[in-house]
């Protein structure tokens, strides 16, 4: 097993552009002050669990129950879509359970699924492994996920820095940003599923 630092570094670079967990600071301040508290290294675990398990198993759990990569990816361009109009309209769409677990529930959804381990780092997955070695591809989760954990656990101190005007402009942007990762993602994979 060979390490190659420059597929390590393409593959962190590829998946840190599609998780965008610098524009999901937003969405993740927002959903601490709905749950309270986020378990930031629940959240990561799970996320990188999910990833790592469908770099191996992905392509075939999905042919499994008949879905294409490109169906997939369709259906998770509609909940970024709705994520992103949360964002850029300031409206509730997603509505929290109010019990005790909470937080447990915001650390998977929506932050490990589909925020992080998406439709979009997923599908990332599957074409990555056709050009990297599998074992760089998991050292690009493993350094991404490490880098979700710092800002899962700094987002407070994110947030005072930033200002509530300062998250409001910021929140503003990167939900346009993720609306035309929607609509981008959906544009790609919706004319495969006619060819």
């Amino acid at each position: 097993m060979v390490f190659d630092f420059k597929e390590i570094l393409t593959a962190f670079m590829v998946l840190f552009a599609v998780i965008d967990i610098i524009g999901n600071i937003p969405i993740i301040i927002d959903l601490r002050k709905k749950v309270g508290h986020i378990q930031s290294e629940k959240a990561s675990l799970i996320a990188g669990f999910i990833m790592v398990l469908f770099l191996f198993v992905g392509q075939s759990l999905l042919s499994l129950i008949g879905i294409d990569v490109n169906s997939f990816a369709v259906a998770g361009s509609f909940v970024l879509f709705f994520i992103a109009l949360e964002m850029v309209l300031g409206i509730t769409l997603y509505k929290d359970d109010s019990d005790s677990n909470a937080s447990l529930t915001a650390a998977v959804f929506p932050i490990a699924f589909p925020l992080i381990a998406g439709p979009g780092s997923l599908t990332t997955l599957l074409s990555l492994r056709a050009e990297f070695a599998i074992q760089n591809i998991i050292v690009a989760v493993i350094l991404n996920i490490i880098f979700l954990y710092l800002v899962l656990k700094t987002s407070s101190k994110i947030e005072r820095l930033l200002g509530a005007a300062g998250i409001q402009i910021i929140r503003k942007v990167f939900g346009v940003i993720l609306l035309a990762i929607s609509v981008k993602l959906f544009a790609q994979n919706i004319k495969m599923l006619f060819v």
